[in-house]
């Protein structure tokens, strides 16, 4: 006897899930119609899709939405699109993901609700825009807009944070390079004066004392610099840290100014999306609040949702918030006044686009010369630094 996993409906209507026992598949449903129940799905129960941990990319759900869409364009039925796409994803995760996705849209499901099972795939975002386009018929048009956002959100992130790699990877080698000039090069150059018994100048003194401390001490750096880093991750995790930071990281000059413009990037264009896609301004709004990736510009979003939800604007609070540049505060003003605020905040969303583009060109144009001063003010301070006592004992010598 093997077990199976069935969905039916009971002679009520009702539709019920269970297990069974029985010899064969056959066998099962035959004793299923002796009960008077109209099978829809038996599956042997060690076949039930099981969960998968793994990590899914932004490029696979967008690929996945996109094709989606367009077999649902083309009039296949949801199972089968559903089942084609759980056969043809490169990423076993997402695979095992849609499949389980395949087996509770035959069990009955919604798709947004088989969706909403799988967050660390689909987010919230994404469940509210199906199951705004389930309940509106549009469910391709949808998805076809869910993909267009991804990709535009996808790309905004991209440059945000590829801003900060060159800057990263120079200092990381910067780093590298002073460390092994502490611990290799300035040793050699102690020894050789040491055995001279000349007076070393100041700046000498210093670099070789930062050198004896790092071979001594190299340990306590580590240790400090990881006990930092973990104090002020738990500072942030707690609701005060965050929301200081965050108004201190929008508050820094330039890199505030890519962030807030991205900030507002992602907001228009994420609640823009949803309001024009059939979620209500309500839930749209809280959505948008939780991806907003800001503690600040969050709490002036949630304000918002309070502000509407007591008859008023989405306008005032978020201009009380200091967060939003006036322009955007104007243009969402005439969206709500003319009943187009969804068009009006894909507008701002695409003009602010680009202002990140240019925020990004000129926290890099700015950052390059900074580090070049950096980097020749501390390697070149070194190498002076060690020079100095050699030009003392090239004086005694004449």
């Amino acid at each position: 006897m093997a077990s199976f996993t069935y969905t039916a409906r009971t002679a009520s209507g009702d539709l019920k899930s269970a297990t069974i026992e029985a010899a064969s598949k056959d066998d099962a449903v035959a004793q299923l119609k002796k009960l008077r129940m109209n099978v829809v799905k038996v599956e042997e129960a060690s076949k039930t899709p099981s969960k998968t941990k793994g990590s899914i990319s932004m490029r696979d759900i967008v690929i996945f939405t996109r094709q989606f869409s367009t077999m649902i364009n083309s009039g296949l039925p949801l199972v089968q699109a559903l089942d084609i796409l759980s056969k043809q994803s490169e990423n076993p995760v997402l695979q095992n993901v849609t499949r389980q996705v395949v087996f509770d849209v035959e069990s009955g499901h919604t798709v947004a609700d088989a969706l909403a099972k799988h967050p660390n795939a689909f987010t919230e975002l994404y469940v509210n825009m199906v199951a705004a386009g389930e309940a509106g018929g549009i469910l391709d048009t949808i998805l076809m807009r869910l993909a267009t956002f991804m990709e535009k959100n996808d790309a905004l992130v991209r440059k945000v944070k590829g801003a900060m790699i060159y800057p990263g990877v120079i200092m990381g080698v910067a780093g590298a390079a002073i460390t092994v000039l502490l611990i290799f090069v300035i040793p050699t150059f102690e020894s050789m004066f040491a055995s001279v018994g000349l007076a070393l100048p100041l700046p000498t003194r210093i670099v070789i004392g930062l050198s004896n401390f790092l071979q001594g001490y190299w340990w306590a750096l580590l240790l400090g610099g990881f006990l930092a880093f973990q104090s002020l991750k738990r500072y942030y995790a707690t609701s005060d840290g965050q929301l200081k930071i965050d108004g201190m990281l929008l508050k820094a000059p330039v890199l505030g100014d890519v962030l807030r413009k991205s900030a507002v990037s992602r907001f228009t264009r994420t609640l823009g999306t949803l309001i024009s896609s059939g979620v209500s301004i309500l839930d749209g709004l809280e959505i948008t609040a939780k991806t907003a990736g800001n503690r600040v510009v969050s709490d002036a979003i949630l304000a918002s949702r309070t502000s509407i939800a007591g008859g008023d604007t989405i306008s005032a609070p978020l201009s009380k918030s200091g967060v939003f540049p006036p322009m955007v505060i104007s243009m969402i003003a005439v969206g709500e006044q003319t009943g187009g605020l969804d068009e009006m905040l894909s507008k701002i969303a695409d003009f602010y686009d680009e202002e990140v583009d240019a925020a990004v060109s000129g926290l890099l144009s700015l950052l390059e010369p900074m580090m070049i001063v950096f980097l020749g003010v501390v390697v070149g301070g070194m190498v002076v630094a060690m020079y100095l006592p050699i030009f003392d004992m090239i004086n005694a010598v004449q």
